[in-house]
């Protein structure tokens, strides 16, 4: 049972279909303007959708990238199209670690099985990462529960900042940086959520819909507003997501991460990165070997919207020839982090806390 809910529906990111081998997913390029289900039938519809960000969020890709790989081995199940599958899911998305750790997981599951099981049990195995991504963050919420009550002001109240959107839609359901949001809300306690828009892909947009599909309070301020925000002593705490955390417990995450993380620094407010273990990169040393996505100049020159007749569209706001730049990630150092949180539990950001939480991984 998803615990998010739209229209008061409970409702998953993404869910099989029964019958001959599909997947459903919300189309959240419509989001917010409309509420749209989208039908992946094989391996391009899932790589255009990863790619186009029809689907979103580090743990979401890696899942989607899972039902990719069933869907194409549904089709034909040789070891070649295995190969092309991983090959072209892999590059859809460069940053977000979830995707390539789906992938690999996928191929080990997959690769020494003879051809007639290999289509029935990698449908299996991608419901098992699905599954799997839900319960780590319910547990992430679990986890991050106690840290944002540490910070609550009397009696009880919490006034919590986050960016872009890390929440049920970008994950099977529940969230990585709103999972102790909802956990709070859920237990009753008064919350309240600063949501910055998140431009130039305005997924704040996003945060502030769920929010409010969940009846969660909240605002959405100007990302530049923030740093004001925080310096007038009115934020208890911030909550993001990350789409890769390097081994040193540096993070990679939405362009803007690290302006937030260095205006909480400065106010004296803690900064929380929230993200289950698919998205540690044990392999990756620093931040500063993370592959940073430069995305399409025209994302920044136009601006979705609704026109005066209330239907959705596009307004250009740039000339097509204005040089722009608009790199989709930005890296975090670890000593602007005051702790990780996952599915095991917090730590420090350090290669000695997130150690300390996967002690079974091995040393590269």
């Amino acid at each position: 049972m998803a615990a998010m809910r739209v229209h008061g529906t409970p409702t998953r990111t993404i869910w099989p279909v029964a019958g001959p081998r599909a997947v459903d997913i919300i189309d959240q390029t419509a989001l917010p303007h409309a509420y749209r289900v989208l039908r992946l039938h094989n391996l391009a519809d899932t790589a255009q959708a990863i790619r186009s960000m029809q689907v979103r969020g580090a743990p979401l890709i890696g899942v989607t990238a899972a039902y990719g790989v069933a869907l194409a081995l549904a089709a034909r199940a040789d070891d070649s199209s295995l190969q092309a599958a991983l090959r072209t899911l892999a590059a859809t998305r460069p940053t977000a670690v979830n995707l390539h750790w789906a992938l690999a997981r996928m191929q080990a599951c997959l690769v020494d099985l003879p051809l007639s099981g290999r289509a029935e049990a990698a449908w299996a195995e991608a419901g098992r990462i699905a599954e799997e991504d839900l319960e780590q963050c319910r547990r992430i919420g679990d986890n991050g529960l106690p840290l944002l009550l540490a910070n609550a002001r009397p009696p009880s109240r919490l006034e919590v900042m986050t960016h872009c959107n890390a929440g049920w839609l970008a994950t099977v359901d529940h969230g990585t940086a709103l999972a102790p949001v909802y956990a709070a809300f859920d237990q009753g306690i008064d919350i309240h959520v600063w949501v910055s828009e998140t431009r130039p892909r305005n997924q704040g947009l996003l945060t502030a819909w769920e929010l409010r599909q969940h009846g969660v309070p909240h605002t959405l301020i100007a990302d530049n507003a923030a740093g004001l925000l925080l310096a007038r002593g009115g934020i208890d705490a911030v909550i993001v997501g990350a789409d890769r955390i390097a081994a040193n417990g540096d993070v990679a995450n939405k362009i803007g991460t690290y302006l937030k993380a260095l205006a909480a620094r400065a106010s004296g407010v803690p900064f929380y990165v929230a993200a289950p273990r698919s998205t540690i990169d044990f392999a990756c040393p620093d931040g500063a070997v993370i592959p940073l996505e430069e995305r399409a100049g025209e994302e920044l020159r136009m601006v979705q919207g609704r026109d005066a007749t209330d239907l959705p569209g596009e307004l250009r706001q740039l000339a097509i020839d204005e040089a722009v730049v608009n790199p989709a990630f930005d890296i975090t150092p670890a000593s602007l982090i005051s702790a990780l949180i996952s599915e095991r539990g917090s730590c420090a950001a350090s290669n000695a806390g997130l150690r300390n939480l996967y002690p079974e991984q091995p040393l590269v």
